[in-house]
């Protein structure tokens, strides 16, 4: 059965997946972009968005982590949840 209709759907739980990897990047981003700066400011400005990527970057994996979409100390579960929601993808493409 072809379901590309559903492809288009996205769950709560793609949307938080794809804000914790963004907020990863942006926190290394920020990280990057602080160990280069030159200026005062600008390394003051940039450990302030820093903090608030870290903050976001929580925020994001408490609600993953309290809907039971991301078990960062199960990792046997973890494998098993990703190899599922894997095989649903490939399905759902089908």
């Amino acid at each position: 059965m072809n379901n590309t209709a559903n492809t288009n759907i996205l769950s709560d739980e793609v949307i938080a997946a794809d804000l914790l990897v963004a907020s990863k990047k942006s926190i290394t981003s920020y990280a990057a972009a602080l160990a280069e700066a030159a200026s005062p400011q600008v390394r003051e400005l940039l450990k302030k968005q820093l903090a608030q990527a870290i903050t976001m970057h929580e925020r994001v994996f408490n609600y993953v982590a309290n809907k039971g979409n991301y078990l960062a100390y199960d990792l046997n579960s973890q494998l098993q949840m990703d190899l599922q929601n894997a095989q649903r993808i490939i399905d759902t493409m089908q």
